[in-house]
């Protein structure tokens, strides 16, 4: 079966093109989640931030019923754009993508040299025992916000005060997320991941509710190589909760894969 992504998703992009291309994949809560990043890293790197079929109104193909799918979707077009070292960003399930298209990569001999880091933020997909990822389908909007947000007031959106429209985009990405990810986990995904053959960071909010640190470091230690780096006061998005202790776990490591890749 062939996976094509639709040619019109919505893209925020920034940085120079003759930078570094870093492509960035958002969570649940869509790319408006993922803009931090895109603003900060702009200045060092061509920055890429699709929204995923699926999300905020835009058409899910028959073809992508997975995380798997729509990580193969992904190399693929990065492949037909003739690119090279690309640096992956993935925060939530955006992570758990950015490290399916790792293991792809890895497992697949046309997208050698594709891929040269991974940076999983607070990502979703395996199971570890113990350490059950929150049931984020039976959260309503305060439950969600108490187990997301270190500070769950800033979190909290109230549904009330959503128009028709956002009401109708916000279930329409609740079903997206169901259908490619309807357990928010791949049993395989956690023996899998000894196959990563790129730098990796895993980088957690030390107050994540939806995945815990524990969760987290059992996914850094799964991964050859791969460090793990805990955000104080931070939830799920510790790039939105406190971005300037989140830059400096990310920078470095950034720099460090720029000067290998020279």
């Amino acid at each position: 079966m062939t996976i094509s992504l639709p040619l019109d998703l919505p893209v925020m992009e920034a940085g120079d093109p003759a930078s570094p291309e870093a492509l960035v994949l958002h969570g649940g809560g869509g790319p408006r989640t993922v803009a931090p990043i895109v603003a900060h890293l702009a200045s060092t790197m061509h920055v890429v931030a699709p929204t995923h079929p699926g999300w905020e109104g835009t058409e899910l193909p028959g073809s992508i019923a997975s995380v798997a799918d729509l990580a193969t979707g992904y190399l693929d077009r990065l492949l037909e754009g003739g690119e090279r070292g690309v640096v992956l960003i993935g925060s939530s399930i955006g992570g758990w993508i950015a490290l399916e298209m790792a293991l792809q990569a890895a497992a697949h001999a046309r997208y050698s040299g594709l891929i040269s880091a991974v940076v999983d933020i607070d990502g979703v997909g395996a199971i570890v025992e113990g350490e059950p990822i929150a049931d984020f389908f039976g959260l309503d909007a305060r439950g969600l916000a108490e187990l997301a947000w270190h500070d769950p007031e800033r979190g909290y959106i109230d549904p009330a005060g959503l128009t028709d429209e956002q009401r109708a985009i916000q279930q329409g990405n609740g079903r997206t997320m169901a259908t490619i990810a309807s357990s928010m986990a791949d049993p395989a995904l956690l023996a899998r991941l000894g196959g990563v053959d790129v730098p990796a960071l895993m980088v957690w909010g030390d107050s994540d509710g939806i995945v815990t640190p524990a969760y987290g470091r059992a996914l850094a230690a799964a991964v050859p190589g791969a460090r793990f780096a805990e955000i104080p006061d931070a939830g799920h998005l510790p790039h939105l909760e406190n971005p300037e202790a989140t830059w400096r776990v990310v920078d470095p490591f950034l720099a460090e894969v720029a000067a290998q890749s020279r």
